[in-house]
């Protein structure tokens, strides 16, 4: 179905320009109410990461709810995941949440959470597209919305993750580095890591509203990695701005990425739950954690790249665990939502109940080579309608075989075309994707 503002996560863009702008979310605010005050009283909770825009967006959705009759908790600085799960714990109409996730601090976005604590259906979305076109009105003075700051709700959020790491166990004895992005986990996560008896050194947990995802965090793994091993740390963990995605360092100082971290979940799943059914991965999903999960026993299923996606194809075959290479975890039998705080309580419940290192632990998976290139062009485009693009990937296909893949797609969020090659030699498709990247770069740039 065709929208006119929501994308695949949200609506997103850079402050000041359109639709990142007060006048836009007040009027957002304003068409989400009026679409949610058809089931009765509607109530909102706002959660936002730490970027300095997010107070300029978090009053101007504020207005447009409390003009539309809505009741609004706000829940300050907060993972994206925890928006969701406090959704469902105040019995809410709806979550909101401000952040533009690993992007940078220059731009923001919004994106709604059901009452259930999972992504809004489309038809409502539709139905807010549907009055943001309409005329903006205001209740009558009696039947305006009002506002509170739900103090307690970081505590909250806190023990609703612990309650995922099981009681019996702790995590004494482990030394952790944790990175923040200077986001929106700069509070809670070092906490529940420490309140479970883990010794936290905390990096990048400084937000000044203009740092988050600079240099650090999971899109910037090098921070965490030297961190570790100047601190001779058991383990690190490095979140995104907005709490939803997570990679992880070894006590070597090697990162293990999404795939990675799904395979251990996995494997220690298994061990609980032989039915544990299967696994959905996306389109950039490493071959070697397909070949894993089957040497399992595991049926493994590819979805389009993007969370949604990997959340519709688990509710479709009722399964509990997926996600992405960048480090986007669901694990639906703990939450509703991909959680980087829930999805590293999970590693590291395997890792205290085995007994053995994250070094240890991460083996069995081989990852095959992969290479990825993004290249940014004029406007959001199909590449492969272009002749000489999709000429030169059916010559590249041609040469990999059956032992190697090619992906091209535009990213959902950003200007650019993700171009991945994957096979078994490295200098292979290094030289492939490059011909590729340029080609999409000559052709769309």
């Amino acid at each position: 179905m065709t929208r006119k503002y929501f994308g695949t996560d949200g609506i997103r863009g850079l402050v000041g320009e359109f639709p990142i702008t007060p006048e836009f979310a007040m009027k957002l605010g304003w068409a989400a109410g009026k679409v949610l005050a058809a089931s009765g009283q509607p109530s909102v909770v706002i959660g936002k990461d730490t970027r300095l825009s997010g107070y300029l967006l978090e009053s101007a959705l504020q207005s447009g709810l409390s003009a539309a009759g809505v009741d609004v908790r706000l829940l300050g600085p907060m993972p994206t995941p925890a928006v969701a799960h406090l959704a469902r714990a105040f019995h809410a109409s709806a979550g909101i949440v401000i952040s533009a996730s690993h992007n940078p601090y220059y731009d923001n976005g919004i994106k709604f959470f059901s009452a259930m604590g999972k992504k809004l259906p489309d038809d409502i979305e539709l139905q807010i597209e549907d009055w943001l076109d309409k005329p903006m009105t205001i209740d009558k003075p009696d039947a305006l919305g009002k506002t509170l700051r739900q103090e307690d709700a970081r505590g909250r959020y806190i023990e609703f993750c612990k309650a995922s790491f099981p009681y019996h166990l702790n995590l004494k004895g482990l030394k952790i580095v944790v990175d923040c992005a200077h986001g929106a986990t700069y509070q809670v996560g070092p906490a529940v890591f420490r309140e479970l008896g883990a010794k936290v050194i905390t990096v990048a947990c400084e937000p000044n509203g203009m740092n988050i995802n600079e240099d650090c965090g999971s899109t910037h793994p090098q921070t965490l990695q030297a961190a570790v091993l100047i601190n001779k740390a058991d383990i690190g963990i490095a979140f995104d701005g907005d709490g939803d995605r997570i990679v992880m360092v070894d006590h070597t100082g090697s990162v293990i990425d999404g795939d990675e971290i799904i395979v251990m979940i996995a494997r220690a799943r298994l061990q609980e739950n032989p039915n544990l059914g299967g696994v959905v991965g996306t389109l950039m999903s490493n071959m070697g954690m397909e070949v894993a999960l089957r040497d399992m026993g595991l049926d493994f299923v590819r979805a389009k790249v993007g969370d949604r996606y990997v959340m519709a194809e688990l509710d479709k075959r009722g399964w509990t665990l997926g996600g992405e290479a960048s480090g986007h975890i669901v694990c639906l039998d703990k939450t509703t939502t991909g959680d980087a705080i829930i999805a590293a309580l999970q590693v590291l419940t395997a890792v205290v109940q085995s007994g053995q290192t994250l070094h240890e632990l991460r083996q069995g998976m081989t990852k095959f080579p992969q290479q990825l290139i993004n290249v940014k062009i004029a406007q959001k485009s199909d590449p492969m309608q272009n002749a000489d693009v999709a000429s030169g990937v059916a010559q590249a296909e041609k040469e990999l075989g059956a032992r190697g893949r090619i992906l091209l797609r535009a990213s959902g969020t950003e200007p650019l075309i993700r171009v991945m090659v994957e096979g078994e030699n490295q200098q292979q498709i290094s030289r492939i994707c490059q011909t590729l990247a340029d080609q999409v770069r000559s052709a769309l740039g």
